[in-house]
């Protein structure tokens, strides 16, 4: 089947019913999306399916044919990062790092959507969950690459 992922069209040998994030891990060799649950529980799998945040771990891959997938490898580059992953950083969001593409796809369609989110839209988009718990810094970095001081918008 032919997936557009990250702005190029690819051949993935795959099964229909494939979970999307199977096809991009073990077919496509794009490890940067993790499996966390396989119930699309905790978010550790979200990429974006034409700008909207997706649990890839339970999408079939025959479903986001014809559409826009992005992935994190897509979301910047060491050279130029996206602004959530500067604020990421400035935040010292990491802890263990292992949810973090996952949160960072999630926060960017956040930002899509809302550029100036409230701590309520952050608390509604950001379901994914993170063993570490830092969802404080998650809300401060997002408010950050909003350009918000935290809580501000509130």
């Amino acid at each position: 089947m032919e997936l557009n992922i990250n702005g190029k069209v690819v051949t993935a040998d795959a099964p229909p019913d494939m979970p999307l994030l199977w096809v991009l891990r073990d077919t496509l060799n794009m490890t940067g999306t993790k499996f966390g649950c396989g119930v699309a529980a905790c978010g550790a799998c979200t990429v974006h399916v034409d700008g909207q945040a997706v649990r890839s771990c339970v999408m079939p891959a025959s479903a986001v044919v014809g559409q826009k997938i992005t992935t994190i490898e897509a979301l910047g580059s060491p050279d130029k990062m996206h602004a959530l992953q500067t604020a990421w950083i400035a935040e010292q969001v990491p802890q263990c790092g292992y949810c973090q593409s996952g949160m960072l796809m999630a926060a960017a369609a956040l930002l899509a959507r809302k550029p100036k989110p409230t701590d309520a839209d952050i608390d509604e988009a950001m379901t994914n969950i993170c063993r570490c718990g830092t969802y404080q810094r998650v809300r401060a970095a997002i408010h950050r690459a909003a350009g918000q001081p935290q809580g501000a918008a509130a």
